[in-house]
């Protein structure tokens, strides 16, 4: 299930689909194996609105859940834009050296991060990954040479923007691994499949178009959850809008 999760458009085909035949079950079941008496059925009733009640809830806070965290994804984009931004400036205070070496290290830094958020191929992704921690390592390597030569105040600052690079790198990837849990979309989905055989079982009137309005609209908002949820397979993602920025900044 976890791997379906990232493919919004499947969640949407395997929902319709699911819901869709869930609904042609109840209705199987209600025309042929049971007649309901008149009180039966609104005892029904009531039970179907409770019913959908919950689903709706459900769906509310699932996607009250998805857009959090695709908002906390854009938060620490901006910061590691901020970090890296700010870092280059502060490489001032390092010496001559290590200074040249810094901002060019941080230039091929911005790059991979940039990496990181535009590309979907899991190879480059993980290469992406590879490249980061050794730029990392680099990168402090710099800083803790001129902050060994010279420990003062101002090569603190140094040091300390050096370690708020690295540190919104790791925030970065925690929110990025942060999705909707697993259970969460269990029970949206068993409570979609419960409402749709209730609604099928109760028909009144067997219309056959009339049965995919439910599925379809419950199918709209599982792939619209999934979407935001999903960091790279989404049609909406979050774009390095601060990072490109950054990035055209430093080599003007």
């Amino acid at each position: 299930m976890t791997e379906i999760l990232n493919f919004p458009l499947g969640i949407f085909a395997v929902s319709v689909v699911v819901l869709w035949l869930s609904v042609q079950a109840g209705d199987f079941v209600g025309a042929r194996l049971h007649h309901m008496l008149e009180d039966e059925r609104k005892d029904l009733d009531l039970v179907i609105n409770a019913s959908m009640t919950l689903l709706a809830l459900i769906i509310g806070f699932t996607f009250s859940m998805a857009v959090s965290r695709y908002d906390q994804r854009k938060n620490y984009e901006e910061e590691e834009a901020n970090a890296i931004g700010t870092e280059y400036l502060r490489a001032d205070l390092l010496s001559p050296d290590d200074a040249a070496a810094v901002r060019t290290l941080l230039r091929s830094y911005l790059d991979q991060r940039l990496l990181f958020y535009t590309s979907r191929d899991h190879a480059e992704l993980q290469r992406v990954d590879a490249e980061t921690a050794i730029l990392q390592d680099k990168l402090w390597a710099s800083v803790r040479h001129s902050a060994s030569a010279q420990p003062t105040p101002l090569m603190a600052l140094a040091v300390s923007g050096m370690n708020d690079v690295i540190n919104r790198q790791g925030y970065t990837q925690a929110a990025w691994w942060n999705r909707i849990p697993s259970g969460a979309w269990a029970l949206m989905f068993s409570l979609a499949v419960c409402c749709s055989l209730l609604i099928g079982y109760s028909a009144h009137h067997r219309g056959k178009v009339l049965f995919s309005v439910l599925p379809f609209l419950v199918s709209v908002a599982f792939f619209l959850i999934a979407d935001i949820d999903s960091p790279r397979r989404g049609v909406i993602r979050v774009a390095p809008r601060n990072l490109i920025s950054v990035s055209e900044s430093l080599r003007k």
